[in-house]
């Protein structure tokens, strides 16, 4: 049985992937701020291959809780989902500098500090690989405006992945930051595209047919390779 690590696990595409992991006989170790809060996710919990931990990924003493709690445990797959829209002002016209700065803690620092920090626990697995969530916001082939401080950090999210992809290529692991779609969460609106079940049914099969051809590129949730 593989083991997943997934962070930001107590909502939206999430909690839709820990759902999709233990669906499919899974290990799933979920990662959310406030466990005793996470209703949804507990009542999950009665599986018994599903363990939930605390964990805010712009903490950094309670990442280093996380990772250390997982020492010596294989990791196969690590999802960094964790992340923050950036605040309501984010325009030429009024930008909330402070949730710019807590937008790049959390989906660009954050992600690669989890990363780094499981490396020990990737490399007891014979097939690791990691997948970012970012967003096709983020493709500095877009033209969109306003949204900057959630551009800007899922951009750098990107690059920050690619180089990754590159330096541990020669260990085995394989990385992607992927675009989940225009997903119907409380981020994505009732509007949205495709439901969370679609999204992280995508995810899921694009980890699992993952090669080390495509570590590195930027894809979506479908497999469509997107433009960085």
């Amino acid at each position: 049985m593989e083991t997943v690590v997934i962070t930001g696990a107590n909502r939206g595409i999430g909690l839709g992937l820990v759902q999709e992991f233990l669906a499919k006989n899974t290990r799933v170790i979920a990662g959310c701020r406030h466990p005793e809060k996470a209703t949804a996710l507990s009542e999950l919990a009665k599986n018994a291959a599903l363990e939930i931990l605390p964990l805010d990924v712009a903490d950094e003493a309670t990442v280093s809780n996380f990772i250390a709690s997982l020492a010596n445990t294989p990791v196969d797959i690590l999802i960094n989902n964790a992340g923050t829209l950036g605040g309501d002002k984010q325009s030429a016209n009024s930008m909330d500098y402070d949730a710019w700065a807590e937008a790049f803690a959390i989906n660009t620092i954050a992600p690669f500090r989890l990363t780094i920090g499981l490396l020990a626990n990737l490399k007891k697995s014979s097939r690791p690989r990691v997948i970012s969530v970012s967003s096709q916001m983020g493709s500095l082939a877009g033209e969109g405006t306003g949204h900057y401080a959630y551009r800007s950090s899922k951009a750098a999210l990107n690059k920050v992945m690619r180089g990754l992809a590159a330096e541990l290529k020669p260990e085995g692991i394989l990385l992607c930051p992927i675009h989940p779609g225009w997903v119907k969460t409380d981020m994505g609106g009732a509007n949205a595209a495709i439901s969370v079940a679609q999204s992280a049914a995508g995810i899921y099969k694009l980890i699992d047919t993952l090669t080390e051809a495509k570590s590195g590129h930027f894809l979506a949730w479908d497999g469509e390779e997107l433009p960085w």
